[in-house]
């Protein structure tokens, strides 16, 4: 049997989940979205429902902006992305900025933040928010991060935030972010890893796509990609099990599958990893 690509663990084709997840952050800054996972002729039906996974603490942090904080995230990727005065530093997923102006309160006003989202909504909100704080030096492009809008051997350092697991095409992002690093630059991601299989139902929902969940690879097959991409010392910093609640799985899940799923060896984890754009 041929070994799926990676990111295909969703049966939706590539173009739907990519506007379904595209819908789903426009409708989160929407003045008529609910205030759950997304519009209900969009992806998640009358239950509405969102799982938040995010468990860091941002508030504390020089820069913060609670009004940039949706709680989208799954890590705290600017902790170790070891961000110094003057980087240029760009965000994938950046949203409405909320890690855009964590970094750039560590690159200081002699380096740059260009943050890239490719939901409009979230930009315009990104750009709103940034008037508010009077920031300079940081601008939003509108793109897919499969194909960022950003020359090549720009950054000093790439960051994301449980972005990558949204989109299928993981092994082209990766490289897409080799691509726009200075050589020896480097990048600090959080995203959502599995070890073991989900069963089949949870991979087909597409609530739990857009929650970030089903859309998971396998840990190492995630951590290949980076280094075929052209990374060296690539490194999990960080690594946290998330704990799906059974008031959700049970949405999927009948008793027998929901026991068997939660006795199994399978696992929905959390990491931070970096790396450093290895030389030509």
């Amino acid at each position: 049997m041929a070994k799926k690509a990676l990111g295909s663990g969703c049966s939706n084709n590539e173009d739907v989940i990519k506007e379904m997840v595209k819908q789903r952050y426009n409708d989160a800054v929407s003045s008529k979205a609910p205030k759950s996972c997304c519009d209900s002729n969009v992806c998640c039906g009358s239950d509405n429902e969102i799982y938040s996974i995010m468990t860091e603490d941002y508030s504390r942090l020089k820069g913060y902006m609670p009004e940039a904080d949706l709680g989208f995230g799954c890590g705290l990727p600017t902790r170790y992305a070891g961000i110094k005065p003057g980087n240029t530093v760009i965000d994938l997923g950046s949203g409405a900025g909320n890690d855009c102006f964590v970094a750039l309160a560590e690159t200081t006003e002699s380096g740059y933040v260009i943050g890239v989202d490719f939901a409009p909504e979230m930009i315009a909100k990104a750009k709103r928010n940034a008037k508010k704080l009077g920031a300079k030096n940081i601008e939003f492009r509108q793109g897919d991060i499969e194909n960022m809008p950003v020359d090549s051997n720009t950054a000093d350092v790439v960051i994301s935030n449980c972005v990558l697991n949204l989109l299928p095409k993981k092994d082209r992002i990766f490289h897409e972010i080799n691509r726009v690093l200075k050589p020896e630059g480097h990048f600090c991601v959080s995203d959502i890893v599995l070890k073991g299989e989900l069963p089949l139902a949870l991979r087909n929902a597409v609530a739990m796509y857009a929650g970030c969940i089903a859309g998971a690879v396998q840990k190492d097959d995630y951590i290949n990609e980076i280094s075929k991409a052209g990374f060296k010392d690539v490194k999990v910093v960080k690594e946290n099990k998330i704990i799906l609640p059974d008031a959700m799985l049970s949405k999927y899940l009948d008793s027998k599958n929901l026991k068997e799923f939660k006795n199994g060896k399978s696992t929905v984890l959390s990491i931070t990893v970096t790396g450093i754009k290895a030389k030509n």
